[in-house]
């Protein structure tokens, strides 16, 4: 049964995993992308440890104080620590960005394996739901199915999940499509292996990569799209941070305070340009053409 498998002999895989590593290595801008997400992870991990001050404790003798070498960020309209809410924000924004791409993928995946290999009536109703949501914009579906649900952050979670998994669907599906006629899987229902057995064992590995490279790129999506909901307070909800909910707060005091908006607004810029920086390296390594 596994001569009918795509992939590489044992031997070739080290060899192929070599190459990709190489490719990845290879691309600088990949390369600092990742690691300067490694250390937001490890940032938002470690925030209990390392917030300098209580994210959530108000000090009226601190208010919207400049930065300086005891505030390093400066403080906002409560006198909170600016730095030590956009460490436990980070939290908030990662895990929004990360779980929503879970429900995305969990949802999507399994339609679109479904539409591509079976094809037929139940492929065209799939597909037809699916281009019904992607006529919607994605910040514009989320935002509606946020406020359909209620302002929190679980809320948004769902909302933006729920909002990307069309593009999973679809992707996948057109994966599928590419190699549901290929000799191995022929090979395969000609000694009777069961659909779901072939859909598990065959198909899923053979379409993962793109999948995971659309991960990535999503995931910059939908931690923007968090911070957007937080942003118009279908998000976290004060007084817990998040670095949406802290521009949201920052609106308000653009000239009295512009730190305030511009230390948050520099984190969601520089997570989704390394997202899409490491987005990019890994469509590169795993492009068969290269």
């Amino acid at each position: 049964m596994t001569a009918f498998a795509p992939a590489a002999p044992a031997a070739v895989q080290p060899r192929l995993r070599s190459r990709f590593l190489q490719k990845f290595m290879g691309n600088k801008g990949a390369l600092i992308g990742a690691a300067i997400l490694i250390l937001f992870i490890l940032i938002a991990l470690l925030a209990p440890w390392i917030a300098p001050a209580d994210p959530l404790k108000a000090n009226f003798l601190s208010v919207r104080k400049a930065p300086s070498a005891e505030f390093w960020f400066g403080t906002d309209e409560l006198g909170r620590d600016i730095l030590s809410r956009l460490i436990w924000g980070a939290r908030s924004s990662l895990l929004a960005g990360g779980v929503s791409v879970a429900i995305a993928m969990a949802i999507g995946v399994p339609l679109g394996l479904i539409a591509g290999y079976f094809g037929g009536k139940l492929d065209a109703l799939i597909s037809h739901v699916m281009e019904a949501l992607l006529s919607c914009p994605f910040l514009v579906l989320a935002i509606a199915l946020g406020a359909f649900l209620g302002p929190s952050l679980t809320n948004a979670m769902i909302a933006i999940g729920l909002s990307a998994m069309p593009i999973f669907a679809r992707l996948t599906r057109g994966q599928v499509l590419s190699i549901r006629h290929e000799d191995y899987l022929e090979g395969a229902r000609a000694i009777g292996l069961p659909d779901r057995w072939i859909v598990l064992r065959y198909v899923l590995p053979n379409v993962l990569p793109p999948l995971v490279v659309q991960a990535t790129l999503t995931i910059a999506s939908a931690i923007l799209a968090e911070a957007s909901l937080s942003f118009l307070g279908l998000g976290q909800q004060p007084p817990a941070p998040s670095w949406g909910s802290m521009l949201n707060t920052a609106k308000n005091f653009l000239e009295q305070a512009p730190w305030m908006s511009i230390v948050p607004g520099i984190a969601i810029y520089v997570t989704v340009l390394c997202f899409n920086l490491v987005g990019d390296g890994l469509r590169d390594a795993l492009d068969p053409k290269s």
